[in-house]
């Protein structure tokens, strides 16, 4: 029986407030879609520059009262200011790596095994912007929000990056398997170097939680499982840096080539 194909979606709840968190993603480059001022806030001090940043970078300003940005903020500490930003768009698992062949190249993907922190998350995705690697694949559920920390961290990666949303990240990797890609997981307790893997051929690197690793159907499915030597008494890397040298050695084995993506 043919499957069907999972079919994109749109993520609608991308909302920031606060004067930090909203001056953040505008500069931060994220795709401020409108900026919210509650009625009767005083345009002068951090919330006209505020303005005027918006004001620089062509983004729309609207006053509302300030229940209604109780209410789109869930009683938050708003400040009176909140931004909406544009919705991700998120591809399906085929169209992911229908890119890479048609480009004639071997595919480089990152998944996220559950990794909840947008400073992780939003790091591990710029860096697989910057290596070139294809896109990222995270499951809907216990995964990091793309709101203000994500779009931050990953330096406006996330709008640039193909994302791919599955319900179940085991069941993706098997079809990845039958692809022809190759899975290598990260493990600190694994006694196999991350630099013993041929990582020109088809690949998808996952990286686990912050604090239980990778989940163990998801190790278990993993056709390599490496860890990164280490001197010293810390006993691990964390996730983003962990999965950021991982990718880089991916992309030093195939010869630092164009990282556009």
């Amino acid at each position: 029986r043919r499957r069907v194909p999972e079919r994109p979606h749109r993520d609608e709840s991308r909302i920031v407030f606060g004067r930090h968190p909203v001056v953040e993603a505008l500069h931060a480059g994220a795709r401020v879609r409108q900026v919210l001022l509650a009625n009767g806030i005083v345009r002068s001090g951090p919330i006209q520059e505020l303005v005027e940043l918006a004001q620089r970078n062509q983004v729309s300003i609207s006053n509302i009262s300030r229940a209604e940005l109780d209410a789109m903020t869930f009683g938050a500490a708003h400040q009176g200011v909140a931004a909406m930003l544009a919705p991700l768009s998120f591809v399906t698992l085929e169209e992911l790596v229908e890119a890479p062949r048609r480009r004639g190249e071997p595919a480089l993907l990152l998944g996220l095994d559950e990794v909840q922190d947008p400073q992780n998350a939003g790091a591990l995705l710029r860096t697989a912007h910057v290596v070139g690697a294809h896109g990222a694949i995270l499951p809907e559920r216990r995964s990091s929000a793309f709101g203000a920390g994500i779009e931050k961290s990953s330096a406006g990666a996330v709008s640039y990056l193909p994302l791919c949303r599955v319900v179940n990240l085991v069941r993706a990797l098997q079809t990845l398997r039958d692809g022809g890609l190759w899975i290598v997981g990260l493990d600190a307790d694994s006694s196999r170097r991350y630099d013993h893997v041929d990582w020109t051929r088809p690949t998808i690197v996952v990286v686990g939680n912050e604090g239980r690793g990778l989940r163990r159907l998801v190790r278990e499915t993993c056709d390599d499982v490496v860890s990164i030597p280490m001197r010293g008494r810390i006993e691990s890397l964390n996730a983003a840096v962990a999965g950021s040298l991982v990718l880089y050695e991916a992309w030093r084995a195939r010869g630092f080539g164009d990282p556009e993506s």
